[in-house]
């Protein structure tokens, strides 16, 4: 019997009072799995933009710089004043990263449970797997078809089921169309091959030329680029085609959310018999679910009173789906691993090159087209 690992690195992320950004790659022990845990060996973990925060905590990447003579890898960059303030929860914290990944299981606990995993690739949303090893509740795991490499089911989680939870809100909801911002990401083309599937009118928004082609490639019927002279007329139309009154943004900041409330009302109140000072009565809902744009958002009230703006995020949505429905989705997810949740990199890097500065500054840029995969196994 092959002996388990007793050490392994793995990525720590610490902000101080002072206003830095101290990033490690440490030495930790590795413990056997208790009953219902499984090892798992850490062999890919993507960087998502859910990653980012609290990988890089705001800080400014082009300020980083590598700490010499410490005896191990560390990085320094500095975190600005007002970012700092919003950090207070995580002051002196050394916290571990990496929200997703997929490895082989190398240790299991006595439960049949963890048993039946020994030695399957599984994929597992538990947190810290910017590590070489991680134990986890067996009941976190994704067991993959035989031969699914760990490059393959890294991204298992978080894209694929927030495609699939946006879905689900649109139909619980009482929506008939989607609208999704930023939408030729890796995310963007996977709700793309899921709307098709499913027969969902889906308005695709995005930022440049480039963008919109990624997407008529795959098929997409409404797509729309922010940055042209017609981009609103074309939005109005497209949500008029569609009847989409929800929207899902990826950006944040800016004016994105309101000029879709704008078109949402003048789409509906398109066919209104009579005047009403109050706008449509339609309900047009805009969820913000990520932070590509850090500015502040801005709301011009050109869109009635019926509308909403709030926060989507992908765990407390599944809390409230509950764990039956959660194993629904999570089964949908690897039996179309290949398909319509297959993600693509461009990139493969080792713990070692996450800390490299030059790195930092390509992933942190979050650049449409490009997604970095961590291979805690691989030194470079």
């Amino acid at each position: 019997m092959t002996s388990l690992p007793t050490t392994g690195l793995q990525i720590r992320s610490t902000v101080t009072a002072e206003g830095t950004l101290h990033l490690s790659l440490i030495e930790v022990s590795v413990a056997a799995p208790g009953d219902n845990e499984v090892l798992i060996r850490v062999e890919a973990a993507p960087i998502n933009p859910s990653d980012l925060g609290l990988l890089l905590a705001g800080a400014d990447v082009s300020s980083a710089t590598v700490l010499d003579g410490t005896g191990q890898l560390e990085v320094l960059a500095s975190i600005d004043p007002a970012t700092l303030r919003s950090l207070s929860g995580r002051l002196g914290l050394s916290m571990t990263v990496g929200n997703e990944g997929a490895g082989t299981v190398i240790a299991a606990g006595a439960s049949p449970q963890a048993q039946a995993l020994l030695g399957q690739t599984v994929a597992v949303a538990g947190g810290a797997m910017y590590s070489q090893y991680r134990a986890v509740d067996a009941s976190l795991c994704l067991a993959l078809p035989t031969g699914t490499p760990a490059r393959a089911a890294a991204s298992s989680f978080v894209n694929p089921l927030t495609a699939l939870g946006m879905v689900e809100t649109m139909r619980r909801e009482g929506h008939v169309a989607l609208v999704h911002t930023a939408a030729a990401s890796n995310l963007g083309q996977m709700l793309v091959r899921l709307c098709q599937e499913e027969g969902i009118p889906l308005v695709n928004i995005v930022r440049t030329p480039a963008q919109a082609s990624i997407l008529r490639e795959l098929g997409a019927t409404y797509v729309c680029d922010s940055s042209h002279a017609n981009f609103m007329s074309d939005l109005i139309a497209a949500l008029s085609a569609t009847s989409a009154t929800l929207a899902f943004d990826a950006t944040g900041g800016g004016t994105l959310a309101s000029q879709i409330l704008t078109a949402m009302e003048v789409s509906s109140s398109a066919n209104a018999t009579t005047y009403s000072r109050y706008g449509s009565t339609t309900h047009k809902q805009v969820y913000i679910y990520g932070g590509l744009d850090r500015s502040t958002t801005v709301l011009t009230r050109s869109f009635g009173f019926a509308w909403g703006l709030g926060g989507w995020l992908l765990t407390p949505f599944l809390a409230g789906l509950g764990a039956e429905g959660t194993a629904r989705l999570r089964q949908r997810v690897a039996d179309s691993i290949y398909t319509t949740f297959a993600s693509s990199y461009t990139r493969e890097i080792s713990l070692s090159q996450v800390l490299d500065p030059d790195v930092m500054a390509a992933y942190a840029r979050q650049a449409t087209g490009e997604k970095f995969l961590v291979t805690p196994q691989v030194e470079m």
